[in-house]
């Protein structure tokens, strides 16, 4: 006997397909290549003209109040400061907070949302928001406007940014640029297991763990971000800038 399919069940059903993009190309779906294009070519007009950005990434998880959250927001703050755009997913958590700051800075902060069916809801802190349907398309947009990264503790989707960033330098499809990993704590126990079970067993080479840089301050973080930048643009004046965190402004804002 056939199995009878409830007309809610099927619309749930239809709906969960649809979020499956790769697995729904067909030879009757070639007109999706102008969705693809339209947003390649949308996005390439809204940075086109960005000054030298930093790409800000983390846990939509993390919440307000949370040392990573304030972390973020101070470092956003910090290199917005300095003149640089803020780039995120911008969603919440990490990506809020580094808009948050940018915003507060009176940078440019810029969120590249993307269509997802839970945890994606674009915050309230982009000057320049843009949204996308295709992971593909807005990672090409995190990395071609950056002169560095700046990775936050988060889950599957931070470690799928921190790795392709890597992949792109090692294989010298892009120039490299810094990648920071922002809290030792959190990251220590991912490099032992790098040292260790890819770098002792061949996997990697010994130079690919230079590729990155491990930060626990917003110094730290100001201080790679403008190497690279100065790698980049010998001449910017960036290269002499004196920055103060929003947390020193905040102090000088309150005293007498």
């Amino acid at each position: 006997m056939s199995k009878v399919i409830k007309p809610a069940q099927a619309v749930s059903n239809n709906h969960t397909e649809r979020q499956y993009l790769i697995d729904a190309f067909t030879k009757q779906d070639t007109w999706r290549m102008f969705r693809i294009m339209s947003e390649f070519v949308n996005g390439f007009e809204e940075l086109s003209d960005l000054p030298p950005a930093v790409t800000i990434f983390g846990s939509a998880r993390t919440k307000p109040g949370d040392a990573d959250y304030e972390l973020a927001r101070n470092i956003a703050y910090r290199l917005a400061g300095d003149g640089f755009a803020i780039i995120t997913g911008g969603g919440p958590g990490i990506m809020e907070a580094a808009n948050k700051g940018a915003m507060a800075a009176g940078g440019i902060s810029v969120g590249l949302n993307i269509e997802l069916p839970h945890e994606q809801r674009p915050n309230q802190y982009q000057t320049v928001p843009l949204n996308f349907r295709y992971f593909f398309i807005r990672n090409v947009m995190f990395v071609k406007y950056a002169v560095a990264f700046v990775i936050l503790p988060g889950g599957f989707g931070t470690l799928y940014e921190f790795f392709e960033s890597l992949t792109l330098i090692q294989t010298k499809k892009i120039k490299p640029f810094p990648v920071a990993l922002v809290n030792r704590e959190h990251w220590q126990g991912l490099m032992d297991w790098m040292n260790k079970q890819l770098m002792e067993e061949g996997f990697i080479s010994p130079g690919d763990t230079d590729l990155f840089h491990i930060a626990d301050t917003i110094d730290e973080v100001a201080a790679i971000v403008k190497t690279g930048v100065c790698q980049k643009y010998p001449d910017a004046e960036k290269c002499n800038v004196a920055s103060v965190s929003l947390e020193e402004k905040e102090q000088g804002q309150q005293a007498p």
